[in-house]
């Protein structure tokens, strides 16, 4: 079995919770990219609901696959987000970011009365940190915001390089908020709630990819089946 047909297991998992009426968040990724699939099979059968979409690119995936949607602007509580994560630990804390849209992923997760996070298990981890960490910065006095970062680093006891993205034109990475990205090779973040709370006190910094308290439950699908982690 491939990885994308785990990626698909976990979405269609996910999808059993979704129920007529509801307001969902739709988050970011290739595998929160089948649960958007999946779910414009079930509007299409009949299934109403609507959707807050946390990308651009979910916005058009959702826009091909006719589901319904709507912003925050609109509606002031949604009943479910069902995102994807670069990793998450056995506290249901999450690294998030990979495809640059953590600034809206997080906006519309805090939302939602529940997120489910889907995910392959391999992306299961006992510690945050494997997966590098996005910082999405503001580009004026850049300088300034990574020895700041780096001061907080030292201060929450982690260390390792950290880069501007590039895009896939070779050039910097630009978020649909406009914004840049530091991508932080920690290796291990021994403390994730304490870091994330520094990071977020720092001008310059827009968001970060720690999502801590948020996510509900993991649907991870692996070669043995499904495993659903609800949060202690």
């Amino acid at each position: 079995m491939s990885m994308d047909d785990l990626k698909r297991q976990a979405a269609a998992r996910a999808l059993e919770q979704v129920r007529d009426g509801m307001r969902l968040g739709l988050g970011t990724g290739s595998t929160a990219k089948h649960f958007v699939e999946l779910l414009g099979e079930r509007v299409r059968g009949g299934l109403k609901v609507v959707g807050v979409p946390t990308s651009e690119a979910t916005r058009a995936d959702a826009e091909r696959c006719s589901v319904p949607l709507k912003t925050l602007d609109d509606i002031e509580r949604l009943d479910l987000t069902v995102d994807g994560a670069d990793e998450i630990d056995p506290a249901l804390n999450l690294i998030k970011g990979g495809g640059g849209a953590l600034l809206r992923e997080k906006i519309v997760a805090a939302a939602s009365d529940r997120m489910i996070v889907i995910a392959d298990d391999t992306k299961w981890v006992d510690t945050l940190g494997r997966f590098p960490l996005p910082i999405e910065v503001i580009p004026f006095g850049l300088g300034a915001t990574r020895r700041a970062i780096e001061k907080v680093f030292s201060e929450c006891g982690v260390s390792g390089q950290m880069d501007v993205r590039k895009g896939k034109d070779g050039l910097g990475f630009v978020t649909d908020g406009g914004h840049w990205i530091l991508d932080a090779r920690l290796g291990r973040i021994p403390d994730s709630p304490r870091l994330a709370m520094a990071l977020a006190s720092i001008p310059g910094v827009v968001e970060h990819g720690l999502f801590i308290g948020l996510a509900s439950t993991a649907v991870l699908a692996g070669t043995n089946g499904i495993r659903i982690v609800e949060r202690p």
